[in-house]
């Protein structure tokens, strides 16, 4: 259950500013709800792992830290500290992340909302901004091409004017996702692009995707 801090979110999502309402999906132990909630924003994170109890969740999130994983491990040639600077930064950031998480979701429960893709539990049109990062193409090599077109969807759904997603090649070795393009064209009454974000750290994971509702 990744922690990320509210700085990783603005450069993987080239943030400038935020929209009344953001809903962060599949968000695990993220700050980005509760800093953006500080900055007066509706924000709201939606994951499973929302379902455990308070003292599970702490243990969960604790379990995950530090930030250096087994993936970066086995594919250490597959990962740059350009953005981070050193591996201590970023276990820097993921523990204050931690921390600001698990203090915002014991003060304000209200605001973490347990669910999963591609059913969200959420009216159409809820949130301005819908953010997803590390679960969409990232793990296009455990769900598959039809999973990946109804969790798009779902994010449209739930979104009355746009979806950012983060990274767009698979977790590891950090391949392009074959089935990318297609179902892009499948996806209907929006426009998207493929953008550039000021952010890599798996190589080549260095762009996001961006769909407007039309």
């Amino acid at each position: 259950m990744t922690s990320r801090s509210y700085a990783e979110y603005e450069a993987m999502f080239d943030l400038t500013a935020l929209p009344d309402s953001v809903l962060d999906c599949s968000a695990g132990g993220s700050s980005f709800t509760a800093e953006a909630a500080a900055r007066g924003v509706d924000a709201v994170a939606v994951d499973p792992a929302y379902e455990l109890s308070m003292a599970e969740l702490v243990d969960t999130v604790r379990r995950s830290l530090p930030a250096t994983t087994g993936i970066i491990d086995d594919h250490e040639a597959k990962f740059v500290w350009s953005w981070y600077g050193t591996p201590e930064r970023r276990d820097e950031l993921r523990l204050e992340a931690a921390d600001r998480f698990l203090q915002d979701i014991g003060e304000t429960p209200e605001r973490y909302v347990a669910g999963s893709l591609p059913e969200l539990p959420f009216e159409d049109g809820r949130f301005e901004l819908v953010l997803c990062s590390h679960l969409l193409f990232t793990w296009a090599d455990k769900f598959d091409r039809a999973w990946h077109l109804a969790a798009l969807r779902e994010l449209i759904r739930v979104s009355s004017a746009e979806i950012r997603v983060f990274p767009l090649v698979v977790q590891g070795a950090g391949e392009p996702v074959p089935f990318l393009p297609e179902i892009l064209d499948e996806l209907a009454g929006v426009t998207w692009e493929i953008r550039k974000v000021p952010y890599e750290f798996q190589v080549g994971a260095d762009e996001m995707l961006v769909i407007t509702r039309s």
